[in-house]
């Protein structure tokens, strides 16, 4: 099927959704209408016809659940009911925590995804539009629930978590349809999870390499092998060092170690490798060449870090795409995760582009 270019797409949807509000993708600070329709598609936001032509979007391909979060002083016995001190529900997973991240950095982003016609389903919706984010290739599907998990978080800061894929899983029938895969080859760079079926995110990498998109596939998520077909068809690998011990299988406790790791993955047919170390900064392999070492960005306070990850991928995401050094992607991602990680949440806790910009020539 002949692949639409950006600007294509973009007046496609300008006439197919006449009647749907106008928004400007490049202000998120205004996207906060939800889809007054629920379909197998949700509606699409058009872009106001005085703003300026929209660079090729940010197309994250990955999943979306509802966070259940309790706090409770000890895990249960089998067959004993406890209380827990606090609860709450908020609008997470890996791809519509890196959506949101794209759409607060005020870079035009779409999300691929599915979620189940349930309450759970809606809050992941308020909470891409609220972003930025456009949401024409979110699927709803009625057979299963929206994913979620059950995020037990006990007084000592011990965390045991219970995902149910649902949708993420479930939802996908016989893979991507024609607009994802339009979509896909219509990006200046496609952002990849490990939350949903491989199958799709081999599917969604092919369809990006034959149009000429950089891939970059986060390793987070499900603790399985990467397939081999996968990383042919992935242009940065982007993962934590314990993701990185687990993909293959050797020690990542010094930089020596890391470094070796990482050329087993450059065996595997990825060109470059970004590794998030923590408190220790992240570090940029490219094959052949020096690795690029960024230092992290002191936090005020530090309130939660679970979005960091998501945050720093995305913001690289963005940079890149934007046609920054690798040195600049590096120091922007790090300046956004240490703003995500002064917030609570993942979704709540990502930074605007303007927070970014004004911390960065102050470090």
């Amino acid at each position: 099927m002949t692949s639409l270019s950006p600007a294509t797409l973009f007046q496609a949807h300008s006439r197919t959704n006449a009647n749907h509000p106008t928004i400007n993708l490049s202000a998120p600070d205004f996207m906060t209408q939800s889809p007054q329709k629920k379909s197998k598609r949700f509606p699409s936001f058009t872009l106001n016809s005085t703003a300026k032509p929209s660079p090729p979007p940010l197309v994250v391909v990955g999943s979306a659940g509802a966070d259940m979060y309790v706090e409770i002083e000890r895990l249960p016995k089998e067959g004993e009911t406890i209380s827990a001190t606090t609860g709450q529900t908020l609008a997470g997973g890996k791809g519509a925590n890196q959506a949101v991240c794209g759409g607060m950095l005020s870079y035009p982003t779409y999300f691929v995804g599915r979620v189940g016609n349930d309450a759970h389903g809606k809050l992941i919706i308020d909470a891409l539009v609220g972003g930025g984010v456009v949401v024409d290739y979110v699927e709803e599907v009625g057979e299963v629930p929206t994913g979620h998990a059950v995020v037990m978080l006990q007084s000592g800061g011990q965390n045991s978590i219970i995902i149910v894929g649902g949708a993420n899983i479930c939802g996908w029938g016989q893979g991507l349809g024609d607009g994802d895969l339009e979509v896909v080859k219509s990006a200046g760079i496609v952002l990849l999870q490990r939350e949903i079926p491989d199958g799709i995110n081999v599917q969604a990498a092919k369809a990006a390499r034959s149009a000429g998109v950089p891939v970059i596939l986060d390793a987070g998520g499900m603790d399985a092998p990467i397939p081999v077909e996968l990383l042919r068809h992935v242009d940065i690998l982007s993962q934590n060092e314990s993701e990185l011990a687990r993909l293959t299988g050797m020690p990542t406790e010094t930089f020596e170690q890391i470094s070796l790791a990482v050329a087993e993955c450059h065996k595997l047919g990825v060109k470059e490798v970004l590794v998030k170390l923590g408190g220790r900064g992240s570090v940029l392999f490219s094959e052949g060449k020096e690795p690029i070492k960024q230092g992290i960005i002191a936090a005020e306070k530090v309130l939660g870090t679970t979005g960091a990850g998501d945050t720093f991928t995305a913001a690289y995401a963005v940079a890149f795409v934007e046609g920054k050094s690798k040195a600049e992607c590096l120091r922007f991602a790090a300046a956004a995760a240490s703003l995500c990680v002064q917030v609570k949440g993942a979704i709540p806790s990502m930074p605007r582009r303007k927070a970014v910009l004004d911390l960065l020539p102050s470090v």
